[in-house]
């Protein structure tokens, strides 16, 4: 069944030209794209015979190298988080050491910090961009200082030329969490295509194209992609393809040389993969459009508007998070109540990692060491996005932010 015409099987059922209403029950906040090409792909895994890493998974590697378009080496794993961790771990950075990265992020940017025995170091935002402020991350580096985390927030690329300066002069690896900026670009030049020393994307189900679950690290360095490669599987000296598909008398062998992880992508998620990166165009296409709607709609609301990526670059259109303006005559919680009584979901990106427990009690931090990022934190609601958002649709959730912010 085509994605553009279903929201919810189970509950609503949108032809493309009719307005939703509330007896609907509910827009998604996001909905992947999937349509027969990558139903067949899946298919035609599953009768092969071959599920786990192998060819197609090399395929899509390949295919991902191409679509960056550089003299990289791209390494698919089980998700972004995983990629975080080799790509820490491949340059040799574990314990005892520190990594900057911003404190408006998921989770999962920190805690891979944490998973290598690493220590993050928080940097506030600049508010504009709401990307880690450049200005901040000097002076949070010291002699344990090894690598810089910059989050790519809502596919709007940070200033990695800036970055990449204070990284040279300091001796320092930039790995850029890439989970929303596919395919966006800084300078003209695509993230990914040896924009940094590594840049670890996400194909979770909410992200611009998805496996399920699953991510891609792409590496500048071919010995660290190589070391990657290796740490991907248990630390074993060969793919598992390789074992298991090998003629010979020790095809069988290998060794362990490495403290490794289990986060290799299968076959079925890499077909899945393979089509929907020959969509991603379309989908930013799409995606660019449903923003421009939402920004010409929404211009005269009380609102701050998400910014735009510069002149001549790419911005990925991952999310479209507004923020209420101090004058909104609602709160940002009753919106999101508003529009969920009204059956739109909404979402909030991010909680900061100042406000989690765990980061508090573990990192020292607390709300006045991040202002712009708690500020942004009590403003922001994230509206639903995604490729195959009917324009009745989308005009049914502005209607809805509209009826509630006017």
């Amino acid at each position: 069944m085509n994605s553009r015409r279903l929201i919810d099987s189970a509950e609503i059922n949108v032809a493309e030209d009719e307005i939703l209403t509330p007896r609907h029950q509910k827009v998604p906040f996001s909905l992947p794209d999937i349509g027969q090409q990558e139903i067949d792909a899946v298919v035609e895994c599953l009768r092969s015979g071959w599920l786990t890493t192998g060819s197609r998974c090399v395929a899509f590697e390949q295919d991902f190298t191409r679509f960056v378009g550089g003299d990289v080496e791209s390494l698919a794993v089980s998700s972004c988080t995983a990629g975080l961790e080799i790509a820490l771990a491949a340059f040799g950075i574990g314990e005892g050491d520190e990594v900057i990265t911003s404190d408006f992020t998921f989770s999962a940017t920190a805690m891979s910090i944490v998973h290598v025995g690493a220590k993050p170091v928080l940097a506030d935002i600049d508010p504009s961009t709401l990307n880690i402020d450049i200005a901040k991350i000097e002076s949070l580096i010291t002699p344990r200082t090894k690598a810089i985390i910059p989050v790519h927030y809502a596919g709007l690329a940070c200033d990695m030329t800036a970055i990449g300066d204070i990284a040279r002069r300091h001796g320092l690896r930039v790995i850029e969490d890439a989970a929303h900026a596919l395919p966006t670009t800084w300078n003209g030049r695509i993230i990914g295509n040896a924009t940094s020393d590594a840049s670890v994307f996400s194909f979770y189900a909410t992200k611009t194209i998805t496996t399920g679950e699953g991510g891609m690290i792409t590496f500048a360095d071919p010995a660290v992609a190589k070391r990657a490669r290796t740490l991907r599987l248990h630390g074993i000296d060969r793919d598992i393809f390789a074992r298991y598909s090998a003629a010979g008398s020790n095809s069988w062998g290998y060794e362990i040389v490495a403290r490794g992880y289990k986060s290799n992508l299968t076959d079925i998620a890499a077909a899945l993969g393979i089509v929907q990166l020959k969509r991603a165009w379309d989908f930013y296409k799409r995606r660019s459009a449903l923003v421009d709607i939402y920004d010409a709609a929404l211009a005269e609301l009380p609102i701050v508007r998400p910014p735009r990526a510069p002149s001549g670059d790419v911005h990925a259109s991952h999310l479209y998070a507004i923020r209420l303006n101090s004058d909104a005559a609602i709160s940002r919680d009753a919106f999101i109540v508003g529009m969920a009584e009204a059956g739109v979901n909404c979402s909030v990106h991010f909680i900061p990692l100042h406000r989690h427990s765990y980061w508090r009690s573990s990192l020292g931090v607390s709300a006045g060491m991040f202002p712009h990022s708690q500020q942004a934190f009590e403003q922001l609601v994230t509206l639903p996005l995604f490729n195959s958002m009917t324009d009745s649709v989308q005009a049914y959730v502005i209607e809805a932010a509209r009826r509630l912010l006017a």
